[in-house]
């Protein structure tokens, strides 16, 4: 997917990723609890800076916010919403992790705390509706 791909000019493009775990996190996905829009939880994801690609965004950014080194397993599906005013798109993809890494967030300021969940638990612990409805698409789980 080029960065263009079902987006408008002023649209804000980011990136992130659905983790998933192994040993024992295996069957789970990473959520981050973020510092800064009241606590909320969600995946971790972040703006494409300047010429990255959506790929390098969301590695560059998993990383920031969990710690893991991961590797993109599959497009995972785009979320849509408007934040601050503006139109959002965000492109996730589904990513293992593939080196242990220090688990924890890289970037303090945003990231209050890295959690591993099932999909089901996920789905009630999301706080926006545009991710329950992804992970639910994933791993089809209902969306009730």
């Amino acid at each position: 997917m080029k960065k263009t791909d079902s987006v408008g000019p002023s649209t804000v493009l980011a990136a992130g990723g659905i983790v998933t775990g192994d040993g024992s996190n295996a069957e789970k996905i990473l959520l981050v609890r973020r510092r800064r829009y009241g606590g909320d939880v969600g995946l971790p994801k972040g703006k494409v800076k300047d010429k990255e690609t959506l790929l390098t965004t969301a590695l560059r950014e998993v990383k920031e916010e969990t710690g893991y080194d991961v590797e993109i397993v599959n497009y995972a599906g785009t979320t849509h919403y408007r934040a601050g005013g503006q139109q959002k798109a965000v492109v996730y993809f589904v990513m293992k992790v593939s080196a242990a890494g220090k688990p924890g967030a890289l970037d303090n300021g945003e990231v209050e705390a890295v959690e591993w969940a099932t999909p089901a638990e996920a789905r009630t612990r999301l706080t926006y509706s545009e991710d329950r409805d992804l992970i639910a698409a994933l791993f089809s789980l209902s969306r009730a």
